[in-house]
């Protein structure tokens, strides 16, 4: 028996703008990232998201556990950035009361008819 003992690519690619995603897939590496380390298995994330490949579930949380100090730098940009779009979308869309607002809209359509 002849095993070939090769080097699997990195199943994770950049987009322009700036967000890495694993494979050909939409799931972005900070889902899966935090899904592990929120304690599910790589079979546990797959199910989660089916479009993703195990095997590139597991090089996603190889390279991970082998780059951690740079994954978790760009993790904590992404939530960095997060916190700055969710200010913004609220300075300019106030969420609070936003419930009691839509139940009378809700409410004064339903009484118009």
């Amino acid at each position: 028996m002849n095993l070939a003992i090769v080097t699997e690519s990195n199943p994770l690619e950049i987009t322009p703008d700036g967000v890495v995603r694993v494979g050909q897939t939409r799931v972005t590496l900070d889902t899966v990232i935090y899904a592990f380390l929120e304690g599910a298995t790589a079979e546990e994330i797959v199910t989660q998201y089916p479009v993703l490949q195990l095997a590139d579930v597991y090089l996603t949380i190889a390279y991970y556990l082998k780059h951690k100090t740079e994954v978790d730098a760009y993790l904590l940009e992404r939530q960095h950035r997060a916190n700055v779009i969710r200010q913004e979308v609220e300075s300019l869309f106030n969420p609070i009361g936003i419930r009691d607002r839509l139940l009378a809209r809700k409410n004064s359509k339903d009484n118009l008819q």
